[in-house]
């Protein structure tokens, strides 16, 4: 849905504990031309996207996760030393199951820290089902028509950064990202006892970013 009124390429990758990486990004398969010939060709993988679904992401082990790396940090990825870049905007998505643990990994740490935020879904309410059930078990029709295009999201998204922050401000996200890390002087008796690291500077470029996002919205 999200990808059709933002008019993007929408692509959907199934983590399982079989994926591979090369699942994700593609491979190099072997081409034969009319005269015999035979050479290399690229196949692109479903990262080759602007709207990347990762379902059920921590289904996959870490060597699979970590293709993700530099696609989400440089949007690019590189295949037998050959750079690929991706088209933008660029974003991925991922799902986690919370409730069957059996057969998944925890995301690597520097994996989570590309992510911009993570959104704890609940239980749906009464109303909330109602709406499931009228939309899923009768002859419910819908359409998705485009908002934005391509070009109107990246606008938006330069500018996000043109956006004047007070320096007061800069030094609060400062130190409250200074404040998660447990060998801080700040850092109350909970972080100590139960954080073992804090905000990487990600962390502070995510929180400083949603705001200027939040100021933008709020006019």
């Amino acid at each position: 849905s999200l990808s059709k009124i933002l008019d993007l390429k929408y692509s959907r990758i199934q983590f399982t504990p079989d994926l591979m990486p090369a699942d994700i990004l593609g491979t190099n398969i072997v081409k034969e031309d009319g005269q015999g010939n035979r050479h290399f060709e690229f196949y692109k993988g479903p990262i080759f996207g602007q709207l990347i679904l990762a379902d059920e992401i921590n289904r996959a082990s870490p060597k699979t996760q970590s293709a993700l790396l530099e696609a989400m940090q440089e949007e690019k990825v590189t295949v037998f030393g050959t750079p690929y870049h991706l088209e933008p905007p660029f974003m991925v998505l991922a799902t986690q199951n919370p409730i069957e643990m059996e057969g998944t990994y925890p995301l690597p740490e520097a994996q989570i820290d590309r992510f911009f935020f993570k959104l704890e879904i609940d239980y749906p309410d009464y109303h909330d089902l109602r709406d499931i059930i009228d939309k899923t078990t009768e002859d419910y029709h819908y359409e998705l028509n485009r908002v934005i295009g391509v070009d109107a999201v990246l606008e938006m998204k330069s500018i996000v950064k043109l956006v004047p922050i007070a320096t007061h401000v800069k030094d609060y996200a400062i130190r409250l990202a200074l404040a998660s890390h447990p060998d801080n002087a700040n850092a109350s008796e909970q972080i100590k006892e139960y954080v073992l690291f804090g905000a990487s500077p990600r962390g502070v470029q995510s929180l400083i970013l949603a705001g200027k996002v939040s100021a933008l919205l709020e006019g």
